[in-house]
Order: C-alpha cells, then structure tokens, then sequence
C-alpha cells in the first residue's frame, strides 16, 4: 500500500511534468499566434539549464545518457500553476 507521503511525492512529480508540457504547449502556441511585441518576447525569452552527457563504459559495452536540459520560461510557470490548480481542485 502507498503510504501518504510517496502519493504526495508522485502528484508533485506528474504536476511538474504535466505543468511544464503545458507550458511548452502554450510557448509554442504564443510564438505562433502573438505578433512580434514586448509581451511575445518576455513570454517567450526562455532560460535553458542542462545535464549531462554522462557516459558509461563497461568492459563488453559502453552508452552514453543524456544531455538532459529544461528550457523554462514565464508560460512554463504558468502551466504549472494551471496543473497545480487542477490537481489540488480534484484531488
């Protein structure tokens, strides 16, 4: 049985993930259907934090995992406000 704390530690998790596909949706939304303006750059203006490429070399094998990079701006964060809203309203 899942105890309360893991149940908390998923939702927070799948918000995030949710939140910020959302985001990005709605980035690429406003880059499409905004006219060029201030308020389509600060939207839009996005700031790009990466990890990685970690790579493992086994004796009968080598791969290489990643880069893993999040690319977050203004509507990235208001997606995961709209998430969070949501799922606190349903669950």
């Amino acid at each position: 049985m899942i105890g309360p704390r893991n149940r908390n530690t998923g939702r927070l998790i799948w918000t995030l993930v949710l939140g910020l596909v959302v985001g990005a949706l709605l980035s690429k939304l406003s880059t499409v259907y905004l006219p060029e303006s201030a308020a389509r750059k600060f939207l839009t203006t996005s700031v790009t934090g990466s990890i990685g490429p970690l790579g493992i070399d086994l004796i009968a094998f080598g791969f290489v995992i990643g880069p893993f990079s999040v690319s977050l701006n203004v509507l990235s964060l208001v997606g995961v406000a709209l998430v969070a809203l949501v799922v606190r309203s349903w669950l």
